[in-house]
């Protein structure tokens, strides 16, 4: 008798329609949504964050969208606790969970056994680089990190403080960068009957996707939703604050550059991200690429993933 619990994952880079095919699907499969999005867990972070509107759920639960204020810490291993619970939750239910998003180490958490107690926490040690942030900026501790760890330095953001001291106690801990412990603990697996359904396109249509979907944020008030984020008392250097969409837009209410400069800098940092996003997923041989533009419609490319489900046999649908 299989054991294993269903488990569905659509991935891809931002903007390419993982949020329309997901619903339309979970409709089809009787499917719930679990988010894989690292800045959708945040609340007041809607519109720089594409988040999902209440009109376009359909009716279809959602899940790990706005746990988390913009100020609260929320690591890979809190996510990987939440999102399991969900997935084992919706199995029970007889229904299929669906996890949709572009964040790479949300969805690594789940795929692939990744331990997160190999290096246990040091106290004094953490409490020792938090006063050196606090003197000196958090700049200081990163550029410490890049020296004995380049490769983990490129995948954090440099004001991710309390990312930064881990991988830096895990190198002084250890010996050994944190990118080395990643490769060293890291395995696929087994628990699930799995398919991992990765969107993609061609470069330019993508892009023109991005420019677009820029266009329209601004339309809809992402500068009004930065000004509350800081009028609320958010700290423009969070990291929430600092994710693709907000750092530009508080770049311009300072002044520090026009609005057609911001922007311009955002539609190319969301370029740049969708490009390391694509990077990522695409390290991972067991997602199966769909070109979205081949297909004439949402519906067209629900059908394609259900019948290679069906053949493939490894999901229960």
């Amino acid at each position: 008798m299989d054991t294993k619990k269903n488990l569905l994952a659509i991935v891809g880079p931002t903007a390419i329609g993982k949020t329309t095919l997901s619903i339309d699907l979970a409709q089809k499969i009787n499917g719930e949504i679990i988010s894989a999005d690292s800045m959708q867990i945040y609340k007041y972070m809607n519109i720089g964050t594409a988040k999902v509107k209440k009109e376009e759920m359909e009716n279809i639960p959602h899940y790990l969208i706005d746990i988390v204020y913009p100020d609260e810490e929320f690591t890979v291993a809190d996510y990987k606790k939440c999102a399991e619970k969900c997935i084992c939750e919706i199995n029970k239910r007889g229904k299929i969970p669906i996890v949709v998003g572009g964040s790479g180490l949300y969805l690594n958490s789940l795929v692939y056994d990744l331990n997160f107690s190999k290096v246990k926490p040091n106290e004094e040690f953490r409490r020792k680089y938090n006063e050196l942030a606090d003197i000196y900026g958090n700049q200081y501790i990163f550029d410490e990190l890049y020296n004995v760890d380049q490769a983990t330095a490129k995948r954090i953001n440099s004001n991710d403080r309390k990312r930064i001291i881990r991988a830096l106690e895990i190198y002084y801990e250890t010996g050994k960068p944190m990118s080395n412990y990643n490769l060293n603990f890291r395995k696929e697996t087994d628990k699930y009957n799995l398919a991992m359904i990765g969107l993609t396109t061609d470069r330019a249509t993508l892009y023109n996707q991005i420019n677009r979907r820029v266009d329209q944020m601004i339309q809809e008030g992402l500068i009004d939703e930065v000004k509350n984020l800081l009028s609320m008392g958010y700290d423009k250097n969070l990291v929430s604050m600092q994710a693709i969409g907000y750092k530009e837009i508080v770049e311009y209410l300072e002044g520090n550059m026009n609005l057609n400069e911001a922007i311009e800098i955002l539609k190319r940092n969301t370029r740049r991200f969708a490009k390391r996003q694509l990077t990522w997923f695409k390290r991972d041989k067991r997602i199966h690429w769909i070109d979205v533009t081949r297909y004439s419609s949402v519906a067209d490319i629900t059908e394609y993933i259900i019948n290679y489900i069906k053949i493939n046999g490894k999901l229960k649908i």
